[in-house]
């Protein structure tokens, strides 16, 4: 018994205050050379690139991305009427409201890079350029949802009934 609790005390006295360790605090300087930033990294004091000319290339760059990452919640038109909003998660503004219609392409750029209300930033997962290119074709579904009829060649107006 005495034994027991001899190799009890002993084994208390053993241990040590785990706090009390050597380590690295956060934010601290790392020795030697710092690590090359990934591809694509804009630091925060940057500011975003110019956007680029628009270009059907460009805009179909975009819509391909548009479909990808942004039709899910925002629909193929930008009604906000995207395959998530019709199993019940909140509907995003229509791009056909008056205040986007106004809105700058930089506007676009930089909700996709930001995000805004339940909507993330897409930062990480889409390249700055094509951010540019979702933002272009953002303005052209706008641009086409308010064309005034006679503005559309005559042998195409029957394909818009």
């Amino acid at each position: 018994m005495r034994r027991a609790l001899l190799i009890g005390l002993l084994l208390l006295t053993a241990c040590d205050d785990m706090t009390e360790q050597p380590k690295e605090e956060h934010y601290t300087e790392q020795k030697g050379s710092p690590a090359t930033p990934p591809a694509d990294t804009v630091a925060v004091s940057e500011p975003p690139a110019s956007a680029p000319p628009v270009t059907a290339a460009l805009l179909d760059r975009g819509r391909q991305r548009f479909d990808i990452y942004c039709s899910a919640c925002h629909g193929m038109t930008g009604a906000g009427n995207g395959m998530i909003v019709q199993r019940g998660f909140p509907a995003p503004p229509s791009f056909d409201l008056d205040r986007l219609r106004q809105a700058p392409p930089q506007h676009f750029y930089d909700v996709v890079t930001q995000g805004q209300g339940v909507m993330y930033g897409f930062a990480g997962r889409i390249a700055p350029p094509d951010r540019w290119a979702i933002a272009a074709y953002v303005k052209a579904l706008q641009a086409s949802r308010n064309v005034p009829i006679a503005d559309v060649p005559a042998d195409q107006r029957g394909a818009l009934e």
